[in-house]
This record gives structure tokens, sequence and C-alpha cells, in this order.
């Protein structure tokens, strides 16, 4: 764990606040995310979720509150904390001059894996979504139909403690599937030391961990089963309306 306390949440939001100019867009936003635990993260449009994004991982600074990951505080120990973050943005950034291997095998030495491990690691996703007969050489260019895939398993290659997907695009169902059930059985295989941040409501289960965030806040958190308890629900869909008060709350 390189020194990172072993009880710390993966992620863990206290406080956080962000301004535009002119406008609040955050306030008071705080949640903690347990290691091992899969959340969904809530919110329509506009609600404060890229935002909040951004300053996780620190495209944006925090300057009120504060964001850690396995204890550590992004802003005074961002190298240490956010090596222990993978990340899938919205737009497919696979370098498309490499074949897909080669992009796998590239985060991996930028991760400061060693060469086996990344040789490894870099070849389990053609076997997990039954694409063993493409062939190595296929550039990225000529997978853009995967892309999404190929992002999503490139921020898992070097185990990271949280990892933070904020699109499915690119994504078909099967390949969806297949790395959320391959996230949620790593938790179980390593200790526990994994979660995955997302934004759909068709991969929650009872046992998630659910934060909804309306205009800039939190409304509710804890897991689905209590959130549609709570709000006498039948489905996180329905929970989420009854929060925010529909898309025009």
């Amino acid at each position: 764990m390189n020194g990172a306390d072993a009880t710390a949440a993966a992620l863990e939001l206290d406080g956080v606040g962000f301004d535009y100019p002119g406008r609040r867009v955050l306030e008071d936003v705080s949640f903690s995310v347990p290691a091992g635990v899969f959340c969904v993260l809530l919110g329509a449009n506009g609600a404060g979720k890229t935002t909040l994004f951004s300053l996780i991982t620190r495209l944006f600074l925090c300057r009120s509150g504060q964001i850690r990951i396995l204890g550590r505080d992004v802003r005074h120990e961002a190298q240490r904390s956010l090596s222990q973050l993978g990340v899938v943005f919205q737009q497919p950034t696979l370098d498309l001059d490499l074949t897909v291997r080669q992009n796998l095998r590239y985060y991996c030495a930028l991760q400061g894996l060693p060469t086996a491990i990344c040789g490894s690691r870099a070849t389990t996703p053609w076997a997990l979504w039954g694409c063993s007969s493409v062939p190595t050489t296929r550039r990225a260019s000529s997978a853009a139909d995967s892309a999404g895939a190929w992002s999503c398993w490139r921020a898992m290659l070097h185990r990271p403690a949280c990892c933070w997907r904020t699109s499915h695009r690119g994504l078909d169902i099967h390949s969806r599937q297949a790395i959320v059930q391959q996230v949620r059985d790593s938790c179980s295989q390593d200790g526990g030391r994994r979660a995955l941040a997302t934004h759909l409501v068709d991969e929650v289960r009872l046992e998630d961990q659910v934060v909804v965030i309306h205009r800039g806040r939190v409304l509710a958190q804890g897991r689905a089963a209590k959130i549609l308890a709570d709000t006498g629900s039948a489905t996180v869909h329905d929970a989420f309306t009854a929060l925010t008060g529909g898309p025009d709350g």
C-alpha cells in the first residue's frame, strides 16, 4: 500500500465546495467510499458530477474541503494519492498511432510496473472479452468501436484503490458487464482495496453504495437498499425521482 492507511476509505470527501465565477457549484459535499464497495454517484445534468470528478483528479484545485484517496489528501500528497486512482474520461484517450496492446503496455510502464506484469495484464482483456482472435497488430484507430472498453481496462491495469468512470461511451453491454464484474471480483480477491464509482443506475445492486447529488449538494447516501426503504421506492430510479423531484426538480 506504499505507506497508505490500511484502514482508510478508498475515497473520502469532506466539506468540498467549489465556485465558478459568480456561481456556487458544489456546497459542503461529503461522502466516503469504503474499500471494496461499488459506489454509484447519481445526479442529473448540472448537478455537479463533472466538477466533482475534476476536483478528485486535480484537473481543478480543491480549495474548500478535503479529498482523500486511501487517507492521503490529493492536495498535499498529489502524486501518491492519485497513483491509487484509475480514471476513465468521457472521451477515449487511446493513442491511435499504437496498437491496442501497445497502449496498454505503455500505460503499465507509465505506472512503473515491471515488464513481465505489463505483458500479462495487457494480454488479459483479449480473452476476457472473447477477443483472442484479434491480431496483436490491430491499431487503436481501427478499434474505435471498442475504445471505451480498452480505456476502462487500461484504468485498472495498475490495480488502483479507486476506479472512477464518468461515461459508458463506446462500451457495449457485454464489455461493460465484464468490466464491472472484474472489479467486483477483484474486491474479494486482493483484500478489498478497491472501489468503482459509476453513474449508471442499472449497475446498482441492493448492497451497493449510492450517493445522490442535486444542485451541488448531497441529498442522500448509503446502501441502495436503505435509500429505497427510506424513500418508499421500488427502484433506484424511483428513489432518485423522489429525492430530486424529477427532471425539473
